[in-house]
């Protein structure tokens, strides 16, 4: 080298690590299955399974061609192979004599013998034994007796070795979970305006709408991948209420996301092609769209709309409904969840037992005062505030689910009182007089009006 060419720079893994992970999501734009170098090999590349993938691009030579003339634009110089094996593609594309290679169906043994031993991802300590008995080459090894192999190098040496040449199996532990369906568009183009990105996601839901229809699924969770000229990749996740194929309607939800987050995503030198993948799917049963009536189902779809685009605009934790449950205890009568745009079945209400509008998450004590210890209160005094009662109907008894504590709670008397000035509580007693406890204790629970 050159005085003045040589630098040296302190190798931070973690940096290397993310790099290699960011470099991997875009090559995603070329097939959904992609994995890094797994187990103790240095991290300096990736699988990937173009298996279906390669005819989009006119064979799997022009898949390499394009995605080395990319990789170099980009700035990253690589060493790319294709075989049957994920071991034989690893090993090919650090030993080979060229730096792109496509090894010939069933041509394992062929092109792999040439090369060191180094190339079955064996342990270094296993390479220098090898070496040391002789054995320089794959080719040396791939006709040997295994006995031997088996009592010194216990399974690693047969294992690797069986994986390159497709004896073994060998499981790939994709960067993310390959979608259950995929439509991807390599644009002429770079694009760089959310007008544009919504128009392309529109175009790519529709294609994916057909084959949702043809198998009767609805997608439930999508996921768009924005691939960048200088190979960086943006995800935005998109979470539905209800299964759809509606085209329109998810590139509704898609410019809400792209202008919420519109300061995070940057489009740089511009998009050069757009992804849309279905994670989750749902069962979804054909519907009338032609002659739509406004029925109740009509009115369930536009309500999940509804909150499927107040999700995008507010984030999928700030809108919320209540559901009931099965309890009679009332704090535990309805809980907090997601929403969806289902109306819940709620029971019918009971003239005989009236419930508050406004129900506090947990009693709160009051002093009362009444004429005997088991009867109506006649005053209560609740947050400093005293309250004469004018007005009182109960009580209503509720006793304690026993069945699911595991132990006995105080059984609560309820009485709905209205004071003086026309206000109405919900107050209840917590347990029988001399038979629970001795000095019962009282709560306010809630609110009528």
């Amino acid at each position: 080298a050159k005085a003045g060419m040589l630098q040296v720079r302190i190798v931070d893994p973690a940096a290397v690590d993310a790099a290699l992970r960011k470099l991997a999501v875009w090559a995603t734009r070329d097939t959904p299955a992609v994995s890094p170098w797994g187990d103790d090999n240095k991290a300096d590349g990736f699988f990937l399974d173009i298996a279906g993938a390669a005819h989009l691009f006119g064979g799997e030579q022009a898949l390499l061609a394009d995605l080395l003339w990319r990789l170099k634009r980009a700035g990253f110089p690589a060493r790319l192979a294709v075989a049957d094996t994920p071991g034989a593609a690893w090993a090919l594309s650090r030993y080979a004599n060229k730096s792109v290679v496509v090894l010939p169906s069933g041509c394992e043994v062929q092109g792999l013998s040439t090369l060191p031993v180094e190339a079955l991802r064996l342990s270094h300590e296993t390479c220098i034994t090898l070496r040391r008995l002789g054995f320089k080459r794959v080719g040396q090894l791939i006709d040997q007796p295994r006995a031997p192999f088996a009592g010194r190098f216990e399974r690693e040496l047969l294992r690797r070795m069986d994986q390159a040449l497709g004896r073994a199996s060998e499981p790939l532990i994709y960067i993310a979970a390959p979608p259950i369906y995929r439509s991807l568009r390599h644009l002429m183009e770079p694009i760089f305006t959310q007008q544009a990105v919504v128009a392309v996601t529109l175009r790519l839901m529709r294609d994916l709408a057909r084959s949702l229809m043809r198998d009767g699924m609805g997608a439930r969770v999508l996921r768009l991948t924005l691939y960048r000229v200088d190979g960086e990749a943006t995800m935005i996740d998109i979470s539905l209420s209800r299964p759809t194929r509606s085209a329109e309607h998810v590139a509704k939800l898609v410019d809400l996301k792209l202008e919420r987050f519109e300061s995070f995503i940057d489009s740089g030198f511009g998009f050069e092609a757009l992804g849309l993948s279905v994670l989750a799917t749902e069962s979804m049963d054909l519907q009338q769209t032609e002659f739509a009536t406004f029925d109740d189902g009509d009115k369930t779809g536009r309500r999940t709309e509804l909150v499927d685009r107040l999700k995008q605009r507010l984030g999928p934790c700030s809108v919320r409904q209540l559901k009931p449950l099965a309890s009679h205890i009332p704090e535990r009568a309805e809980t907090v969840c997601a929403a969806t745009g289902d109306l819940p079945h709620w029971p019918q209400p009971d003239s005989e037992r009236l419930r508050p509008l406004f129900l506090l998450p947990r009693g709160e004590a009051a002093e009362v005062m009444a004429l005997v210890p088991e009867g109506p209160p006649r005053n209560f005094r609740w947050r400093g505030e005293m309250h004469r009662i004018a007005r009182t109907q109960g009580p209503e008894r509720i006793a304690a689910e026993w069945w699911r504590d595991g132990r006995a709670h105080p059984t609560r008397d309820y009485y709905v009182v209205e004071d003086q000035a026309g206000r109405r509580f919900w107050l209840y007693r917590e347990g029988l007089y001399a038979r629970e406890m001795a000095a019962p204790r009282w709560f306010v629970h809630g609110m009528f009006a």
